[in-house]
C-alpha cells in the first residue's frame, strides 16, 4: 500500500515525528544527567503521544484514499480495510 500524503498533511506528520525526535533525544540527556524519574516519564509520555499522532494521521489518510479509490475490487477493499485495521490496533 503506498501512501499519498497531501503537501499539509506530509508537513504536520514530519512535524509531530521531529518533536518526537527532538523530546526521545531530552530523554536520553535527561537519564544521563540522572534527572528526576517523574520528569523522565513526562518527556517519554510527550514523546510517545507525539509517536502515535503521526502514526494515527498516516493510518487516517490511508483510509481516506481507500475509501475514496474507486478503482479497486470490493474484495480489494477488504483486504485494505483488514491492512489499515491491523496497523491502527497495532498503535492503540
Amino acid at each position: 500500500m503506498q501512501l499519498d500524503m497531501a503537501a499539509d498533511e506530509l508537513k504536520s506528520v514530519l512535524n509531530r515525528l521531529r518533536r518526537a525526535q527532538g523530546q526521545i533525544a531530552g530523554v536520553i540527556r535527561m537519564i544521563e544527567e540522572g534527572r528526576d524519574c517523574e520528569e523522565v516519564v513526562t518527556q517519554l509520555a510527550a514523546a510517545s503521544r507525539a509517536l502515535d499522532r503521526a502514526g494515527f494521521s498516516i493510518i487516517a489518510t490511508g483510509l481516506e484514499q481507500c475509501l475514496a479509490d474507486e478503482g479497486r475490487t470490493p474484495a480489494d477493499k477488504d483486504r485494505m480495510r483488514a491492512r489499515l485495521e491491523k496497523l491502527f490496533l497495532s498503535l492503540a
